[in-house]
């Protein structure tokens, strides 16, 4: 067994990948227990929830819909949780940890939202400037609590949550009292010409959403990866995520990195926001984050906040996410049991470090008796 284990995951320059795959496999399997302990068909349920995320299709659908609508449904909903994920990534590579994105991408949706989804601009303007109000937004959020980090030490885990509350409540009394809808009790709907997302748009006999932003979040964590990995302003960032004090005595600025790596996550909260205020959905509910911003930090985690991985992290847990509602509806299984799936997934994702430990400890010992029976013979 420990051969096996060794031979599977014992390679360091894969582990990156294959520890992160072994982990998903491992809690899919104990979903699966869990799901057969509710007396339900743990492979039909998993087939649902691939077919409620237009991963495979249905039985039958309604007009105008396909596995095609589902799918790019299934995009629309992965795109702010794409950004929102690269935020918390680039945030953790700078050793910080952003638990404000939900605030960030608020702060960017409404004011996105007051500022150009309620005019009225003519789509090939009004798009854009959403997205450049998005970055600037939530990038100034981010650069407030790295300046705090850097000049009064406050621990940005309490300064972005603290952010968290000023910003639902403070937007939410703003949106009670000037825009609300009266029938839905949340603010007015934006504008279809500042949405970023095409709505029932035409394919052959089909009307489905086009996410616009899906392009731009994968183009960006492209991007992102190369910042990191090929740039001055990447290898500043992860060494001070590595060590401070080592950073410091090598000549980086410390205190400009952390306030950069910040305004850097805020930028990607903000995209997050519009992307999801103005794209997914198109209202914004009162006194309510969107759980996407903390959704975020588990699929960042399994992606190893590496920017590809995380694209597909994301693409993960919003199909088991998206793929939810499906399931209940065919299985008859709560909507909840995603969530602990997404949890599992999470858990064992944790357990990476361990299981570098162990995989190293086992295939010393494997190399040991190896070599005891060469020296025996």
């Amino acid at each position: 067994m420990k051969k096996f284990f060794v031979k599977i995951l014992g390679n360091e320059k894969r582990q990156a990948i294959t520890i992160p795959l072994f982990s998903i496999l491992i809690s899919l399997i104990v979903g699966m227990i869990l799901i057969a302990a509710l007396g339900k068909n743990p492979f039909t349920a998993y087939l649902n929830l691939l077919q409620g995320s237009g991963l495979f299709p249905k039985p039958k659908y309604s007009a105008y819909q396909g596995m095609l609508t589902d799918f790019t449904s299934f995009l629309n909903m992965m795109t702010p949780m794409l950004f929102a994920s690269l935020a918390v990534a680039v945030a953790l590579k700078a050793g910080l940890f952003n638990i404000g994105v939900s605030g960030q991408m608020l702060t960017a949706g409404f004011i996105a939202s007051v500022t150009v989804g309620y005019s009225q601009l003519v789509a090939p303007v009004a798009k854009p400037l959403v997205l450049i109000i998005g970055i600037l937004a939530g990038a100034l959020v981010g650069c407030l609590i790295g300046f705090l980090k850097y000049k009064f030490n406050i621990n940005e885990v309490v300064s972005s949550i603290m952010l968290n509350y000023i910003a639902q409540y403070l937007f939410s009394f703003f949106i009670n009292t000037r825009y609300i809808d009266d029938i839905s009790r949340q603010s007015i709907a934006v504008k279809e010409a500042s949405r970023l997302t095409l709505l029932k748009t035409p394919i052959g006999n089909l009307k489905v959403d086009l996410p616009l932003g899906i392009i731009l979040a994968i183009i960006i964590a492209i991007g992102i990866k190369f910042l990191l990995d090929r740039t001055r302003l990447g290898y500043e960032i992860k060494t001070v995520g590595s060590n401070r004090e080592a950073a410091r005595y090598a000549g980086i600025n410390v205190g400009k990195t952390m306030v950069l790596s910040m305004v850097l996550s805020g930028a990607l909260a903000g995209l997050a926001g519009v992307t999801y205020y103005l794209g997914y959905v198109q209202s914004i509910q009162p006194k309510v984050l969107a759980s996407t911003g903390f959704d975020a930090i588990a699929v960042a985690l399994l992606g190893n906040s590496n920017p590809i991985g995380i694209i597909f992290s994301s693409f993960l847990i919003t199909a088991v996410t998206k793929g939810s509602g499906y399931m209940n509806s065919a299985s008859g299984i709560e909507t909840e049991i995603a969530s602990v799936i997404t949890g599992l997934i999470l858990l064992f994702s944790a357990c990476g470090a361990f299981l570098r430990h162990l995989v190293k400890r086992w295939k010393t010992e494997i190399e040991e008796q190896e070599q005891t029976r060469k020296e025996s013979k």
